[in-house]
């Protein structure tokens, strides 16, 4: 049996600190109260039937609000926000007090100003080191702002550079029109 190799966390944060990720809220309404937390380990997971996915970490009380209420919505934040992700990167206090917000159908709060967001049940929920993998069924889409996404970087907020209509198509703009998905997926 090989023995795992021992990895220092400071370089691991550091190493994985060089993959961009964009920035969700994530919402959910549990015993009629507003819970939220920002939350960069979020992804699309499956399209048939659509699936996404969050990582809160093991200890999150939001996490648990997650799992108690059965929904929850990931709010995809707007490169203009970058005050919302700070209030909701901080543990404690009410997060919502001063942040604009209406309910979407399962009742999780939808922020205002935010790029998309979509409203989602708890399908599954695993273990996984000190985080728990939250898996949930889309429900529903809210519309799309057209604003470019914050992004985090290096340990650092960013954002997207401006590109021309006139510039030739990158690969990935060809594959993602391409009729046929699962031809590279």
């Amino acid at each position: 049996m090989v023995m795992p190799m021992v990895v220092d966390p400071l370089r691991f944060r550091r190493v994985f600190g060089h993959f961009c990720t964009g920035v969700t809220v994530v919402t959910t309404l549990d015993a009629g109260a507003p819970a939220g937390f920002a939350c960069q380990a979020f992804a699309a997971l499956s399209l048939d039937p659509p699936l996404v996915l969050f990582c809160p970490g093991s200890g999150s009380a939001t996490g648990r609000s997650v799992e108690r209420a059965g929904h929850f919505c990931v709010n995809v934040l707007a490169e203009d926000q970058r005050d919302v992700s700070r209030t909701f990167g901080t543990r404690g206090g009410d997060k919502f007090a001063g942040v604009a917000w209406t309910p979407c159908p399962s009742g999780a709060p939808v922020l205002d100003g935010v790029l998309a967001w979509a409203d989602c049940r708890v399908e599954a929920v695993h273990e996984a080191g000190d985080h728990r993998v939250v898996i949930g069924l889309v429900t529903e889409l809210g519309p799309v702002r057209d604003a470019r996404p914050l992004l985090f970087y290096k340990g650092r907020y960013t954002g997207t550079a401006l590109t021309s209509p006139h510039d030739e198509p990158e690969l990935a703009d060809t594959l993602l029109s391409w009729p046929r998905h699962t031809d590279w997926i």
